[in-house]
């Protein structure tokens, strides 16, 4: 027995598809063949040539509808759109009674003929009218209001925002135009491929379930093997695994991945998000900075048509060249601190004079990106590279040649938020073990998102990675730059959610 609580509405929708039942029609048949989307039809149909669209077959869900005497109206929305269709006792005979038994929220099928209304709406008059999916339970439906002008005024049917990423197949019906946030990050992800594709680099696959996780400094999701016996991660990074590859000899590797970690939400952050991450051999990241330059520009122009978009009030232009800025310069610039070359015991000081409140116990590196977040990263709104960071946040880099204790890495920043991340890869087998074990005593002292020692990914190393420039981009965060969304779950499909219990608690 059901133990479902059904209200009134729920239980008459139940009571028709009951009735449909027995009056032997099937309310989910399993396929209409369909000729046309609704926005193919106002797009073609012609006042002059009726006759062109004499016999068309649509299909979709009912989002309104007009029940009168001998004809009535309704609203069926499909994946492109809206168009209204005209139902007439005249024409669809017995069938027309069954109107009674159809809601908003059913799926239905109509072939008639193209025509337009004494108002100027372009309409389907249907000669059958078929059901393809009886909706059981109530659906939201905006209102609208059209103007005078003919403007239409839509208003959201989902108050409750939470309520649209927890249900977002409702918010999709009763929001269509959020589908254009999707389709957009689809395109986005595939004009990445190309840039790439077209330039030889292969797509390859690694592990999701590892046992030993690298590539980054972030907290990870523990699960168990049963069969094996251990203990697996699931991957923060794609890195280790692909610079593998790059030993084996590929020269150009790539992959756009779920990675997850095991960390806080808010706008910029969900635990399980898309990367993108490639390595191309004999490359540094000078190089990997033009290369970016080209792929950002490509991407906002195949995406929104233009080099310079808008994003929340503010023009974003991805015109070439890009900014260039030291990391030390923008702590001078902005925190008005020197602050290269400083002990842990100094940058607490530093921190505390410019009133950034860090843990105590914090490593060096954690202080400098506490810094760095707080007083820098706010102003970096054009898109900039911030380049030459300290050994200490970067154990995967490769020194830079020129300037002692700093490394070959960038950070692409784009209205605050760190979007890319690159190297010139560390390939020096007993410079990289020296790193990682400086790691592991880091976070021996309680720094739980500090890298551990992957003697795997070592032996690796030792027997030899060329000369590699490698780079991740937060996809999601790139979405949310391109669609204009300032929270990374208006960019996914089913963001992580806390249980319901918990929804007035704060995200």
């Amino acid at each position: 027995m059901s133990t479902v609580q059904r209200n009134e509405q729920e239980l008459i929708k139940i009571e028709k598809l009951h009735e449909l039942r027995s009056l032997g029609i099937n309310p989910y048949p399993v396929s209409y063949d369909r000729s046309h989307h609704t926005v193919e039809i106002i797009n073609t149909f012609r006042d002059d040539e009726p006759d062109a669209m004499s016999a068309v077959r649509v299909a979709g869900r009912i989002m309104a509808i007009r029940k009168m005497g001998k004809a009535s109206f309704c609203h069926i929305q499909d994946v492109t759109g809206r168009i209204q269709i005209y139902l007439k006792k005249d024409d669809l005979g017995e069938a027309y009674d069954l109107l009674r038994l159809y809601d908003i929220g059913d799926i239905v099928g109509v072939e008639g003929y193209v025509f337009r209304t004494r108002m100027g709406e372009i309409s389907v008059h249907a000669r059958e009218f078929t059901m393809l999916t009886k909706s059981v339970t109530v659906i939201p439906v905006g209102k609208e209001e059209v103007a005078e002008d003919g403007t239409v005024t839509r208003y959201d049917a989902i108050a409750d925002k939470e309520q649209r990423y927890r249900k977002r197949y409702l918010d999709l019906i009763a929001n269509p135009d959020i589908k254009e946030t999707f389709v957009k990050r689809s395109q986005i992800i595939r004009t990445i491929r190309n840039f790439f594709d077209e330039r030889g680099w292969i797509e390859v696959e690694t592990p999701i379930l590892q046992p030993i996780y690298g590539g980054a400094t972030a907290r990870p999701f523990v699960t168990h093997h049963n069969a094996l016996d251990v203990e697996l991660y699931l991957r923060i990074a794609d890195e280790l695994y692909l610079k593998r590859l790059i030993v084996g000899g590929f020269e150009g590797v790539y992959e756009i991945s779920k990675n997850f970690r095991n960390e806080g939400m808010d706008k910029a952050h969900n635990p399980e998000f898309t990367a993108l991450e490639i390595y191309v051999a004999y490359k540094d990241y000078i190089w990997m900075m033009e290369m970016v330059e080209d792929l950002f520009n490509t991407i906002a122009v195949s995406a929104c048509g233009a080099a310079t978009i808008a994003f929340q009030g503010t023009d974003i232009s991805f015109a070439k060249p890009f900014a260039k800025k030291k990391m030390f310069d923008l702590f001078q610039e902005y925190a008005c601190l020197n602050l290269r070359g400083q002990s842990r015991e100094q940058l607490l000081a530093s921190a505390k004079s410019i009133h950034v409140d860090v843990d105590p116990s914090a490593s060096a590196m954690k202080i400098l990106d506490e810094i760095f977040s707080v007083k820098v990263q706010p102003h970096l709104i054009q898109p900039t590279f911030v380049m030459d960071y300290p050994v200490e946040m970067s154990p995967l880099a490769k020194a830079h040649p020129r300037e002692e204790g700093l490394v070959e890495r960038f950070e692409l920043f784009i209205m605050g938020k760190e979007v890319a991340n690159a190297f010139s890869e560390l390939n020096d087998p007993l410079d990289q073990r020296a790193r990682l074990e400086e790691q592991a005593t880091i976070r021996a002292a309680g720094d739980d998102e500090a890298m551990v020692v992957d003697e795997d990914f070592l032996h690796a190393i030792e027997v030899g990675l060329p000369p590699t420039a490698g780079l991740g981009v937060g996809i999601d965060r790139l979405v949310m730059l391109l669609t204009n969304n300032d929270s990374i779950r208006d960019v996914l499909f089913f963001p992580q959610m806390r249980p319901e219990r918990h929804k007035h608690e704060g995200e």
